[in-house]
């Protein structure tokens, strides 16, 4: 469906674009982590993250151009992953669908992942119609979950197996 598209690792060459994206007000309100993060504080995740092997640290890339971020984290046995993602924050409309697509295939094709789990701030109406366009199936509310401004928040948890996603794109 998205030919142009394609998945890849990332790479230290991507760190300054993504830290200018992560910090970008439009993505960081809708992290669990709000403060605008520093060189030191990006680098330091992105050596860490690098070396666990159940972190997969990806960009999205169409026509050659970077479009977003993806993170399936905690990959263990039996296939159970947790997974974060966010757009070029000047991105057209629809370019999330194209990388949530992307990401998602690539999960269950390439990965061979059995579940992918992803959760939204409550407030962040289009995460939540996203991961539901998706085909995410909710599957429950945390509530008061993540404290951001001093205030608590709920977390509204998903989960897509992946016997879901293949009988949806059966029927397409």
């Amino acid at each position: 469906m998205f030919e142009a598209c394609r998945i890849r690792a990332v790479t230290e060459n991507d760190l300054d674009m993504l830290l200018h994206w992560r910090n970008h007000p439009d993505v960081r309100r809708y992290m669990f982590t709000q403060h605008e993060i520093g060189q030191i504080e990006h680098r330091n995740w992105f050596n860490k993250a690098n070396l666990d092997e159940s972190r997969h640290l990806l960009i999205v890339e169409e026509k050659m151009q970077a479009i977003g971020y993806v993170q399936f984290s905690q990959v263990a046995e039996g296939g159970i992953a947790h997974w974060g993602f966010y757009v070029h924050p000047d991105a057209n409309k629809g370019t999330g669908y194209k990388l949530g697509s992307v990401a998602i295939k690539h999960a269950f094709v390439d990965l061979r992942l059995h579940k992918v789990c992803g959760q939204a701030i409550a407030s962040n109406l289009a995460s939540i119609a996203f991961h539901q366009r998706l085909g995410f199936v909710q599957e429950g509310v945390l509530r008061d979950q993540q404290r951001l401004g001093g205030n608590y928040n709920s977390l509204h948890c998903f989960g897509l197996l992946a016997k879901e996603w293949r009988d949806e794109k059966v029927e397409e």
